[in-house]
Parts: structure tokens; C-alpha cells; sequence
């Protein structure tokens, strides 16, 4: 064997006990923003979808997501070739058995939170990974515990929310379950700082912390614009001043997509059944209408191609 093949920087010194293989399952928006951060920071990923066809989608989809960040000095040309070699697509399930971590990230404009397609999906996860591999769910408004529970080894099922915006929030709810182990945490603890994010401890209850807060402030937005109060960008405009939010609230709905704000609503609402959960008319008409955000390039707002907003598509009612 050669000197250069010996020292090839492709051939990667392997430490054992730590993560180097992350499954993803369900590669929409959500699970490719994290296959770029989880493949960014050294690990090697394996994405499950649906078919040949979608997976051709995705990586065409990331390569564009790439190189915006090379048009904005992010990285560099050989940095996102690196990037991209790390990178699997398949869809077929046995492909994920070298995983040490698989993060579910299924999405569905189906209401409610799909626990009967997730359980079976666990279930289907378990019979393939090894014994001390790591299955999580990207949760929001879902127990990790209801998903849990249909593994015969619970222990190892934890849940991580990665909050949006994923790629500037520097933090992970973690939430253990019911028989989520602490080696299982610490685990999940010491791969969350492989990609630069700090955990935070969470204890069960739907919506976590961030979506809780989120949507009371997204409904109350609602109420201003509706009263006639403000503009949509008028009020994202104070809410990002005023507190040193990167987005407002509005902004933010429609980057988390609008069909996913009325699930978490009505998740949440019929788990607590407290009104200021209860999702605004606003919320509902705009989905009715497939105006969901950034995904279909209208929701609160207009977008053009990148994500930029160029204007808004509701107005507050003028009182005169």
C-alpha cells in the first residue's frame, strides 16, 4: 500500500464510542438542513426516502442549498464536494444497519402527529440497527415515550428537537422518556457537541419548550393583524427589534410551513385544551388556500426563488 493511500484523508480514524454514522429517515426540509450540519461537521449520513426519483430530488435539492452557501462565503467549492461525499441516499431500510444514530423526520400534511406510522417505523428501525444504536425522533408535539413503546428495547429511544431555524439555533431540546437510559443522554449529549449545539434537558410534555412559547406568540400575532392593530411586517419589524429575534413571528411560520403550525396547534390544543393554542382563522384560511410559506413561496408573505420576502399577501383592515 502506498504512503498517500496509508494517509488518505478520506480513510478516517475511527474512535470508538462515538457517533460516526447518522441515519435520517424522511429527507424533506427539516431532515436535509440536518444532513448538510451533520455531514458539515464530519459524520458520515445515511438518508432514507421514499424512492430512487426522490432521492435524485433531495441531492439536487442540496447541491443548491450548498452552493448558496458558497455564493455567501459560507464554504468553499472542495468544502461541499467533501460535504456531498459524505452523504447516502437509499430507500430501503437495510441500508441504514451501519447507523450509531437514527433521527426520524417525517413529514405529512396529514393532521394529527401520525404516532401509528412512527411507532411502526420504530419498530421496522429496531429489527435492522444494532443493539447500541440510538433511535430519536425530531419531536415537537409528540412524547417520545407514546413511540417508545412499542420497541423491545425502549432505553435506547430519545427525542431531539432540532428548532428552527435550524442552521442559527445553537441549541437541542432533548427529551428523555420514560426508560430512556442516562448513557443513552450522555450519548446524544457528546454528538450534539460534535456538531457545535448544546443540549437542553427536557422533561416530557408536547411542545417541549420553544413550540409552546411559539405558538401563543404566532396566535397573538394573528389577533394584532386582525384588529387592525399593525402590517405583517410591521409587527415582525417590532417583535425582531424589540427583542433580538432573527425572525418574526410571522417569519417564522412560514419557514416552519403553515400546515405544520395548524398541526402543532391543534396537537397541542387538544392536549391542554387552553384557547390561546387554539389556532387563529388566519392560520386556517391561509393553509386552506396552500399558502403554506417559503416551501410553495407564499403564506404570510410572497417569496422569491432563495427565500427572500418581497412582500405581504394579507393586510390588516383599515379603521378609519
Amino acid at each position: 500500500m502506498s504512503e498517500l493511500v496509508q494517509f488518505s484523508l478520506g480513510n478516517r480514524l475511527k474512535i470508538k464510542g462515538n457517533m460516526q454514522t447518522i441515519g435520517v429517515i424522511g429527507c424533506g426540509s427539516v431532515g436535509q438542513v440536518l444532513t448538510r450540519i451533520f455531514a458539515h461537521n464530519g459524520l458520515d449520513v445515511i438518508f432514507l426516502d421514499m424512492s430512487e426519483e426522490r432521492i435524485k430530488e433531495i441531492f439536487v435539492s442540496l447541491e443548491e442549498q450548498l452552493d448558496d452557501v458558497i455564493a455567501h462565503w459560507g464554504i468553499t467549492p472542495s468544502e461541499k464536494k467533501l460535504i456531498m461525499s459524505r452523504i447516502k441516499g437509499t430507500s430501503k431500510m437495510y441500508d441504514l444497519k451501519p447507523c450509531d444514530l437514527i433521527i426520524e423526520t417525517i413529514s405529512s400534511r396529514q393532521r394529527g402527529t401520525l404516532l401509528e406510522m412512527r411507532q411502526d417505523l420504530f419498530r421496522q428501525v429496531e429489527g435492522i440497527i444494532k443493539e447500541d444504536a440510538i433511535i430519536s425522533s425530531d419531536l415537537s408535539t409528540l412524547m417520545i415515550s407514546d413511540l417508545a413503546k412499542v420497541l423491545k428495547n425502549p432505553n435506547r429511544a430519545i427525542g431531539l428537537h432540532f428548532i428552527e431555524p435550524i442552521n442559527k439555533t445553537n441549541i437541542v431540546e432533548v427529551v428523555k422518556g420514560i426508560k430512556t437510559t442516562d448513557e443513552v443522554y450522555e450519548k446524544v449529549v457528546r454528538f450534539l457537541r460534535m456538531i457545535n449545539r448544546k443540549a437542553i434537558l427536557v422533561n416530557e410534555s408536547p411542545g417541549n419548550i420553544s413550540t409552546r412559547m411559539l405558538i401563543p406568540l404566532i396566535n397573538e400575532a394573528c389577533e394584532i393583524l386582525m384588529e387592525g392593530v399593525a402590517s405583517v411586517s410591521d409587527i415582525d419589524e417590532t417583535m425582531k427589534e424589540t427583542t433580538g429575534y432573527v425572525y418574526g413571528p410571522f417569519e417564522i411560520a412560514d419557514r416552519i410551513g403553515l400546515d405544520k403550525i395548524l398541526k402543532y396547534m391543534d396537537n397541542i390544543y387538544q392536549e391542554f385544551g387552553d384557547k390561546k393554542y387554539k389556532a387563529s382563522p388566519i392560520i386556517k384560511r391561509l393553509v386552506r388556500a396552500n399558502y403554506i410559506g417559503v416551501q410553495v413561496k407564499k403564506g404570510f408573505y410572497t417569496y422569491r426563488t432563495g427565500g427572500k420576502p418581497v412582500g405581504n399577501t394579507i393586510s390588516c383592515a383599515i379603521i378609519k
